[in-house]
């Protein structure tokens, strides 16, 4: 088991960081992938799917809002790209997809009644919202930023690296119970160690690869601060990931990751980390007039 899931979890690592590095289409191409299993995996685990081999009507709804809407964010990063400023048009994209979604579930919700119940069409808008729009903003730090290459490491150190420092310190040290019922081997002082390993995580990754590597001038101060917040978000995401599947008393999301899981199982911290870090660098362009 150790085995395969260290194999897995390498050949992870190097399609996201092959993706990463190559931006554009290829990253756009690869998230749509993971947003459309994230979607389904969330479908089965919240009780939209409800056909086993058939996907329903919300399912549908679902998976073509995710391929319509990363198509039209790869454009509006294109146009603003050709227009010298990458991220003005991807503002009103997503607010257009968040509204179009909503739109279109509705649209189901009316034309197929009363074959869906109104929670089953609140939560598919819900696992949309959760799963594939969230992640987009792995992309949008990659197209958005000029440093994006290097700037999109920061959501997998707050998420991924935090809960290496999270499980390090709660194993050495590791006393008081953070969330008993949700998640008992979790304590408070993993989650303390977390928060303060994602701080030099950052601080030590700003200075040597954005800063010094990149030329970028992000202050160590605030590469610190980001990295705290996006690791207690982070840990927020893994235990509402987890406790989605208590409410459903399921195991996994998934198998597409052996080892792993399914892509909700492995990305959970990543989905909630990306948004976040996206947050912080605009503030930081703004705020501290750094240029990204």
């Amino acid at each position: 088991m150790f085995r395969t899931r260290l194999i897995s979890g390498i050949i992870l690592v190097i399609i996201a960081l092959a993706a990463i590095l190559a931006g554009g289409g290829v990253l756009a191409s690869v998230l749509c992938f993971i947003s459309l299993a994230a979607y389904r995996e969330l479908a089965k685990a919240c009780g939209i799917h409800t056909e086993e081999g058939k996907c329903s009507a919300p399912e549908w709804a679902g998976m073509i809002m995710t391929v319509i809407y990363y198509a039209a964010l790869a454009a509006a990063l294109y146009m603003g790209e050709e227009n010298g400023d990458r991220l003005a048009p991807a503002y009103p994209t997503v607010l257009a997809a968040v509204a179009l979604g909503l739109i279109l579930f509705l649209f189901v919700y009316v034309f197929t009644f009363p074959k869906y119940k109104a929670n089953q069409i609140m939560t598919a808008m819900f696992s949309w919202l959760y799963g594939p729009l969230m992640l987009s903003f792995i992309y949008l730090i990659r197209e958005g930023f000029e440093y994006g290459a290097y700037l999109t490491g920061f959501i997998f150190l707050c998420s991924w690296g935090s809960d290496t420092c999270a499980y390090s310190v709660g194993v050495l040290i590791g006393k008081h119970k953070m969330t008993p019922k949700l998640s008992p081997k979790k304590s408070v002082e993993g989650a303390v160690g977390g928060v303060l390993g994602a701080a030099v995580l950052f601080a030590l990754y700003t200075h040597f690869a954005v800063n010094r590597y990149a030329g970028a001038d992000i202050p160590l101060l605030l590469a610190a601060v980001l990295g705290g917040a996006g690791a207690l978000v982070s840990m927020v995401g893994d235990l509402a990931a987890s406790a989605i599947k208590r409410d459903h008393e399921i195991k996994d999301y998934g198998k597409l990751i052996p080892g792993h899981g399914g892509i909700m199982d492995r990305f959970d911290s990543v989905i909630i980390a990306a948004p976040l870090i996206f947050i912080g660098l605009v503030v930081i362009v703004g705020v501290g007039g750094v240029t990204l």
